[in-house]
């Protein structure tokens, strides 16, 4: 059964605008998702943008926004396949629990300009 849909969009020149600020990243970001995409660039700006715009469609999906939650809880980290998963950490995990949710499947795009995801939360 689902439990709540959420979807977003992002802006790339947002992420472009955070990149010249020091520290933001690391304010919005779960260190493991800034290792893998920092390295990669532009394309990694692409990837950030995909993975903020997860985090907001969480929030969606859990019907509650983020209110209480730290980004940093919610990580998105591409299986061995690339197959995008979320991992809740904290008082992320501790909301998907209450809600009664046990599965969540996320999907991410981006081109150029634009980042968006959409994330379904399921009850088992």
């Amino acid at each position: 059964m689902i439990l709540g849909i959420g979807i977003d969009v992002v802006h790339v020149y947002r992420l472009k605008r955070w990149e010249k600020i020091p520290g933001l990243f690391q304010r919005f970001f779960h260190d493991d998702e800034l290792r893998v995409a920092l390295p990669k660039g532009e394309a990694g700006i692409l990837s950030l943008a995909a993975r903020f715009a997860a985090k907001e469609a969480f929030g969606k999906a859990l019907g509650t926004g983020l209110h209480g939650l730290s980004l940093k809880e919610i990580a998105v980290m591409n299986d061995e396949l690339g197959k995008p998963q979320l991992h809740l950490y904290g008082r992320a995990q501790e909301s998907l629990e209450r809600l009664g949710g046990k599965n969540v499947f996320i999907s991410l795009s981006h081109e150029r300009d634009n980042a968006l995801a959409v994330v379904v939360i399921e009850r088992d």
